[in-house]
């Protein structure tokens, strides 16, 4: 039998993406090989417990939920993610990936909606982005910039260029919390007119630096 090593198990209202403010059950794996600076699931990187992908699959069924988001952590440390993620669209739910872009997408489930980072200057991280992972995306998945800075801001709009972004699939644009005003990071976006979705982490507004929320 597949295992996984599980942080947590929770239900919750997503925060981010395209599917904000819909209920969601969140699975979120241990470990992760980044360190980004502005990192809010620290817990995460150690501990958890061992448990076979059939019994994460009853656990999650426990909830009304039609949306389930894999999440860590960095998931895609752990191979036996694969299996779960296509298990997981078997059962019929609708499922998103929150992964770094530090592993490779190439074989994760087409079903699966991949919200895949691209690491800026400000992460701390940057130099672990896999650009081999861009040609894996498509139109139903999701790009994120977590932007601390103007010099993050300007880095995001130089990659959009560079690569076509919004040619493969849809941008957000991420204040990092309480370091970019979201506000300010609005009217960047609104003067250069970027074709990208503002996000800010509708859980932090709610319940602030909760766990498991």
């Amino acid at each position: 039998m597949y295992r996984l090593r599980i942080s947590e198990i929770f239900f919750s209202l997503q925060g981010e993406t395209r599917t904000v403010g819909l209920p969601t059950v969140f699975v979120r794996l241990t470990g992760c090989p980044l360190r980004c600076q502005y990192c809010d699931t620290a817990y995460a990187f150690h501990g958890g417990s061992m448990q076979e992908i059939d019994a994460i699959l009853a656990e999650v069924k426990k909830y009304n939920a039609h949306y389930v988001t894999v999440t860590g952590g960095e998931p895609l440390a752990q191979k036996a993610c694969l299996i779960l993620l296509s298990r997981l669209c078997d059962e019929g739910y609708e499922v998103s990936l929150e992964t770094s872009g530090a592993m490779s997408i190439a074989e994760v489930d087409t079903r699966v909606v991949k919200v895949v980072d691209i690491k800026t200057p400000g992460s701390g991280e940057v130099d672990k982005n896999r650009w081999e992972n861009l040609p894996h995306l498509l139109p139903h998945d999701q790009i994120k910039f977590v932007i601390c800075d103007e010099k993050d801001y300007s880095f995001a709009k130089e990659i959009m260029a560079q690569y076509h972004l919004t040619q493969h699939c849809q941008v957000l644009f991420s204040p990092s919390y309480k370091q970019m005003n979201p506000g300010e990071l609005a009217d960047w976006i609104l003067r250069d007119q970027l074709p990208v979705r503002l996000q800010i982490q509708l859980h932090k507004y709610l319940w602030g630096d909760v766990a498991g929320k």
